[in-house]
């Protein structure tokens, strides 16, 4: 029942990303573009999508588990760091270069298209380095814990 669950939110959300034209990049560089020929319909995607993702964090909020009965798992982080303001300024700067995101990477590779393929694998890439990074910092702050005086 979860894949089935997944695939029907799935396939909504990528059909919406086309509806709203968000899956073009062309379209989404228009909204980025605050200098020049401004596209504010993207505005309003964001705006409806906040109000649907506002309602469904106040209705699971008081709730332990989800409609088909897994535990629901919120966010729960509060703080502004360095990593949240850093990983914000990278995805903006690769939203604004290439006018795609993750969601309507995966809806242009589905439609078979070059730009689509390209995004997916360097954004696989980044997440691979990502995690080699971590790696390496948790495997030298195990190191340190290890040879720091008792």
């Amino acid at each position: 029942m979860y894949a089935f669950a997944a695939f029907v939110a799935g396939l909504v959300f990528g059909l919406g990303l086309i509806v709203a034209g968000m899956s073009n990049p062309a379209k989404v560089l228009g909204f980025l573009d605050l200098a020049g020929a401004w596209d504010p319909s993207l505005a309003l995607v964001m705006a409806g999508a906040i109000a649907v993702g506002a309602g469904a964090f106040a209705f699971m909020r008081p709730r332990k588990r989800s409609l088909l009965g897994a535990p629901v798992l919120l966010p729960t982080a509060r703080t502004i760091n360095r990593r949240l303001v850093l990983g914000s300024v990278v995805f903006g700067i690769g939203w604004g270069l290439a006018g795609i995101c993750p969601g309507p990477a995966l809806v242009l590779t589905g439609a078979g298209l070059v730009k689509g393929w390209v995004f997916l694998l360097a954004m696989l890439a980044g997440s691979a380095l990502f995690e080699l990074l971590e790696a390496a910092k948790r495997r030298s702050e195990g190191a340190k814990t290890r040879r720091a005086p008792a």
